[in-house]
């Protein structure tokens, strides 16, 4: 247990030292499982309080911006955010990703085409915006892709492939993703409640370690 514990806390120290810097804003109280496995590239890269990443030699998780001429990629995640191993975020305009959100396993997001359609040369090609609104949760293997904007509370299913908008309060899934239920439930426990000062989270956790 003392070895477990000495280890998480270089977990804490190596990301302060050098994933840290890497970020534009990196929130308190965040915690990378095995941070040499995460991968930071370009500006404009930002995350909330409560940011859980778990990332693994085998399964890396990478949060990528990129400029080419006027555009400027940017990541901006919210707090209490779950990032699952094998997670890509691409971007060379914007990705959103507000709070209490959870991206499961495996999950790509990229908001940009990478190429222009008719000149294969020229990088980049046509870029929009992606959003995830508050206590979105994407499923296993999903693709997000550019121009998409997701509503608030809202499920993908794994192995989804999305593009447009997604109404609040629904699940969508499939290729390409579409409504398959409504979420009528009106209260939605999030994310934030794990790290209320009410919360048992973390001192339930140490009895799972013990």
């Amino acid at each position: 247990m003392w070895l477990k514990r000495l280890h998480q806390r270089f977990d804490v120290w190596f990301t302060d030292h050098f994933l840290s810097p890497q970020f534009e804003n990196l929130g308190s109280d965040h915690f990378v499982m095995k941070p040499w496995n995460l991968r930071v590239y370009g500006r404009k890269i930002s995350a909330g309080k409560n940011l859980h990443v778990i990332a693994d030699s085998s399964r890396k998780v990478s949060f990528s911006t990129w400029a080419y001429d006027d555009k400027q990629g940017q990541i901006e995640i919210g707090d209490n955010v779950l990032i699952c191993p094998g997670t890509r975020i691409d971007s060379a305009s914007k990705v959103l990703i507000k709070n209490n959100c959870m991206l499961a396993a495996g999950t790509y997001l990229t908001d940009a085409d990478w190429h222009d359609i008719y000149d294969r040369t020229k990088p980049i090609g046509t870029t929009k915006p992606i959003t995830l609104e508050e206590n979105v949760w994407i499923g296993e293997k999903s693709i997000i892709l550019k121009g998409t904007k997701i509503g608030k509370n809202s499920i993908i299913g794994a192995g989804s492939v999305v593009s447009g908008e997604v109404p609040d309060n629904v699940v969508f899934a499939g290729n390409p993703a579409r409504e398959i239920k409504k979420l009528d439930k009106e209260d939605f426990v999030t994310r934030k409640s794990l790290f209320s000062e009410s919360s048992t989270y973390l001192d339930d956790l140490l009895t799972i370690e013990k």
